[in-house]
């Protein structure tokens, strides 16, 4: 670890690729534990293979032990901060109004070493002095939680999804279903010639979603229960009023002049004919590796809705396809409350969560600690979760 903790945006000279800068920190100030004893960290990553990008990240040591497995957390937008995720979703804590922190009961590092990345370069945190270094690719995940995976068959199940929720009348899903065949098509070409194509495929495919939004009036698409307030359907200017502090980047090691935004809009544009491309072509190899794979999916959510993240986990052609297929839906068991629907067959699980939108582990935190931890024990479909 290197003690040099300045992080000011600047062409240096001093960019050493694969350097690590860490600060351990308290959130807590006096209240908490020390923060040798705390376990938590943040700091920056000099990317290999890049011009002057750092990636910044936050690491928090299991509060049960550190023996537990390590979660690596990134957040999808593109171009949001994994700041979201951790202070309204599963991080070790939870924002108030008036900046304060409490304990989240059911973060992750309850269960886990969790690290939380800002990516790609220019995310929450991360950035570069040299604008070359805005990533237009994602990594991947064995872990997809409400995920665009597959547009190609995620795209035309929007109009199902909206009339089986009762969003779009009959009349209305036969008429915006008419847009399927060139969507489908251009997702095609996507894939074969990429480049501008996907952007072409983007706003092709756009279309059937713009049209289900203009008739839903103000929907919240990540939670169709509730109404869309904001540019992202949600209220999340505490975690940007709480990060621009002075005294909080001091704390995390962050330059004075590196503004936190939720979201970027620059890193979002900048990535948008990648939203097209199927991000699921690697997948099988994985599974026939072994490698688990878990897809969850709150049932509420519009925008990466169940209906296409199913439809694409049993499209995917690998040696256990038919008997993923053929595999029983059985209830998932949380709290002796049914919490879920699971399917699963060899490393491959798909889990619909109940009462839940695009934010699993915010709207059910039990659930979705309970979630991780029986998955990673190799216990999720034994459907009895914890008391």
């Amino acid at each position: 670890m290197d003690s040099d903790h300045n992080y000011f945006r600047h062409h240096d000279a001093g960019f050493v690729p694969g350097k690590i800068v860490e600060k351990k920190f308290s959130f807590l100030g006096d209240a908490g534990p020390s923060i040798q004893d705390l376990g938590h960290h943040a700091g920056y990553y000099s990317l290999p293979h890049s011009i002057a990008a750092r990636m910044f990240y936050f690491f928090f040591e299991s509060r049960t032990s550190k023996d537990d497995p390590v979660v690596i957390w990134l957040t999808g937008g593109p171009g949001c901060g994994s700041e979201l995720a951790l202070f309204y979703e599963n991080g070790p804590f939870h924002i108030d109004d008036n900046l304060s922190l409490t304990w989240n009961d059911y973060g992750w590092d309850q269960a886990s070493n969790i690290l939380f990345i800002d990516q790609p370069t220019g995310t929450g945190f991360s950035y570069s002095s040299d604008d070359g270094d805005i990533r237009s690719d994602e990594e991947g995940g064995f872990a997809i939680g409400n995920g665009l995976t597959n547009p190609g068959v995620q795209y035309p199940a929007y109009p199902d999804f909206a009339l089986d929720s009762g969003i779009i009348s009959k009349a209305d899903h036969d008429d915006i279903s008419e847009l399927i065949p060139g969507c489908e098509q251009a997702a095609k070409t996507c894939e074969s010639q990429g480049g501008d194509s996907c952007i072409a495929a983007y706003n092709t495919c756009e279309a059937i979603f713009g049209s289900i939004l203009e008739i839903a009036g103000g929907i919240n698409y990540y939670d169709i229960r509730k109404k869309c307030i904001g540019q992202l359907c949600y209220d999340f200017h505490n975690v940007e009023k709480l990060l621009n502090l002075e005294e909080v980047k001091s704390a995390l090691g962050v330059g004075k002049d590196l503004e936190f935004v939720s979201c970027s809009t620059t890193v979002h544009e900048a990535m948008t004919g990648d939203l097209m491309k199927n991000l699921e072509v690697g997948i099988p190899a994985l599974l026939e590796d072994g490698i688990k794979l878990l897809v969850y999916v709150g049932e509420k959510d519009l925008i990466c809705n169940w209906l296409g993240n199913s439809r694409w986990v049993h499209a995917m052609e690998w040696s256990g396809q038919k008997a993923f297929g053929a595999s029983p839906t059985v209830n998932f068991v949380v709290g002796g409350a049914n919490a879920g629907s699971l399917n699963s067959y060899g490393p491959l699980s798909f889990l619909k969560v109940y009462e839940a939108g695009h934010l699993v582990p915010m709207d059910q935190p039990k659930v979705a600690l309970q979630m991780l931890k029986s998955w990673m024990g190799g216990k999720l479909t034994e459907t009895k979760g914890d008391n």
